[in-house]
């Protein structure tokens, strides 16, 4: 009789696969494509769920323009509505079709954002140890918050960068702006803000998996200092300081936290290991 492990052809039957098991380069791009169609699913829901509320969206994204004309009077800002509204124009007969459906991708980008974020997450995984998966929660939870900090920190400094822009353009200028230009960059405003705010949940991750060590962000303080200001100039779309102010300081505060929150964790593992020595 033949014996019940070995399969019919005298073949050992193959192991149970765990979670840790080595994946093939057939099963990645099979996972890959899974995380791919989740999210883009996620983001098409998304994407009608804002399109559904076009107009109240589109005047939340026009209103500090809408205020600074308020505050500065139509000769500053150009021309504006009887009911004091800032006016945007169109300048060909599909801008306005293209407008749309670039505030729809880019919202439900936005409210897709906690499933993408899992998503990167569930493919990342595998690779990682036991002990370093238990982070996912606490990761993608304050991923999703810096992020939206960033988002509302750059649209609260809007006004004053539009007041910088437009006084620089000179006083022989008449500020006439093309609505699908101003939504680009009030949008690019707030991705690159948002960005910008991960940046320390980086730090922190690295510090928790060892590869980098707090000390060693404080003995770089000054060139860390010089890099995040650089970057903060780079990845503003206006390019005017006051934009690059408000994300530049920010991220010199989250930087030095992060470094505080791994000097924490080295603490918390250090009266861990001595503990079983003083039993």
């Amino acid at each position: 009789m033949m014996s019940p492990v070995l399969r019919r052809g005298g073949g050992a039957p193959k192991p149970p696969r765990t979670p840790d098991a080595m994946m093939t380069l057939t099963e990645h791009l099979g996972e890959l494509r899974t995380r791919i169609v989740r999210c883009a699913l996620a983001i098409t829901i998304g994407a009608v769920a804002v399109l559904a509320f076009y107009d109240p969206i589109l005047r939340f994204l026009r209103q500090p323009y809408t205020d600074l004309c308020a505050a500065r009077g139509a000769e500053f800002c150009g021309a504006v509505a009887p009911d004091g509204t800032a006016m945007l124009y169109n300048l060909g007969p599909l801008e306005g079709f293209g407008l749309r459906m670039r505030i729809g991708m880019y919202g439900g980008l936005l409210l897709a954002l906690p499933v993408v974020m899992w998503q990167i997450w569930r493919f990342v995984v595998p690779a990682l140890k036991a002990n370093e998966k238990k982070y996912a929660i606490p990761f993608i939870t304050s991923s999703i918050a810096l992020f939206g900090l960033g988002c509302l920190l750059a649209y609260l400094t809007l006004e004053k960068a539009l007041e910088f822009l437009i006084s620089w353009a000179g006083q022989d200028v008449q500020a006439t702006f093309q609505v699908s230009k101003y939504v680009s960059l009030v949008t690019l405003m707030a991705f690159a803000f948002g960005i910008g705010f991960q940046f320390p949940i980086l730090l922190v991750f690295l510090q928790l998996i060892d590869v980098l060590q707090p000390q060693q962000l404080m003995s770089v303080w000054r060139y860390a200092i010089v890099g995040i200001v650089v970057a903060a100039a780079v990845i503003t779309p206006s390019g005017d300081p006051i934009s690059m102010t408000a994300l530049a300081v920010p991220m010199l505060v989250l930087y030095f936290a992060s470094a505080g929150i791994g000097f924490l964790v080295q603490r918390r593992r250090r009266r861990r290991a001595e503990q079983p020595a003083a039993a």
